[in-house]
């Protein structure tokens, strides 16, 4: 039985993110296949296995020593592997008869806010280098990717879309739980929530003043709550209610109990809490520029540059219906997103 090594270090790092959730779905719904791969995730030297029910084989480095390391040795891989998977532009590319990388999107370049000059720096070099091996496939996890790398010249051939999934195996937590946590924070009625790290590229700031008009004008609202990690910025976010991270059961009990789910990034390559979202029935407005709203008739899309766009947007989701019927057509419209669908389409890129 053929050995995909799948790498999952970005669960070691401070802000994990979408990329990490896409590993562990990955090797989720390569569990769930019957297939002729058996994977094994690989990590950055540390004990901690992150509950993952596959085998683990760590790197003799950190995650800040592998992701400086991975592009030219594969650290780690070791033998018995016949094909690498790099969930991202860290690496590894080498070490195995078959390689493929996860791209998630060109953000470094689309926003620059979204990343630091020397992680712009590390992105266009680690992207020079996977265009530059044609042993190399990509597969690609936002839609418009695909077209943008044929523009550039890179060979169809070597190109593999895939959707990624939105179920897993954690359950939401208790209402009675989630209730508790918001009472510690003086929220006892409905909410907007917005999940994911506070970051400029989030648009945080635009969100926090359209949700201040459009409560002004529906107190039925109800405050604006924030969870994920800190990230960096400096907007104000004093009319925010910020709950810092929490639990995996946890965010999706206050996803789940929230009036409206609000995620207005500027620019996205995939946005995976949208759709988290409308798979657990919550009424959600989401940024025009957000592919994983794309298409869906469930969502109520914004432009994320105009406030007045994103305050209409709150009034409009609160008019739409929340009862049994309405959730289960939003969960209904994501039915489709599944882990073990995504796995399927990986395994055409290591054949």
């Amino acid at each position: 039985m053929p050995v995909v090594a799948v790498t999952v270090d970005q669960l070691w790092r401070p802000q994990p993110g979408g990329i990490a959730t896409y590993a562990r779905g990955l090797l989720r719904g390569l569990r769930q296949l019957d297939s002729p791969w058996r994977a094994l995730a690989l990590a950055p030297r540390g004990g901690d296995t992150y509950g993952l029910d596959v085998p683990v084989r760590h790197a003799p480095l950190g995650v800040r020593g592998v992701t400086q390391l991975w592009s030219r040795w594969p650290l780690g891989v070791g033998p018995g592997v016949d094909a690498v998977h790099a969930t991202s532009l860290a690496g590894p590319f080498r070490g195995a008869p078959r390689h493929a990388v996860a791209l998630h999107d060109l953000l470094w370049r689309d926003e620059p806010s979204a990343s630091t000059p020397a992680g712009i720096r590390f992105h266009e070099r680690r992207l020079r280098r996977v265009l530059e091996r044609d042993d190399l496939r990509l597969v690609l996890t936002s839609p418009p990717l695909v077209d943008r790398l044929r523009a550039e010249g890179v060979d169809a051939a070597r190109l593999f879309q895939v959707q990624m999934g939105v179920d897993d195996d954690v359950e939401p937590a208790e209402s009675g739980e989630v209730r508790a946590l918001l009472a510690r924070h003086g929220v006892h009625g409905p909410y907007v929530l917005y999940a994911g790290t506070r970051e400029p590229r989030k648009n945080l700031a635009r969100l926090v003043k359209a949700h201040q008009a459009a409560l002004a004008l529906a107190p039925d609202l109800g405050p604006l709550v924030l969870v994920g990690p800190a990230g960096w910025g400096e907007e104000s976010l004093d009319a925010a209610i910020v709950l810092g991270s929490q639990t995996r059961a946890l965010f999706k009990g206050l996803v789940r109990e929230a009036g409206i789910f609000a995620y207005v990034p500027l620019r996205e390559g995939w946005g995976l809490p949208a759709v988290e979202a409308l798979a657990l029935g919550t009424r959600v407005v989401v940024s025009s520029t957000t592919p994983s709203g794309w298409g869906n008739n469930e969502v109520v899309a914004v432009d994320p540059l105009d406030e007045a766009s994103i305050t209409q947007g709150l009034l409009d989701a609160l008019e739409q219906g929340d009862d049994d019927a309405a959730r289960r057509q939003r969960r209904q419209s994501v039915a489709t997103l599944t882990w073990r669908a995504c796995a399927q389409a990986h395994l055409a890129a290591w054949s």
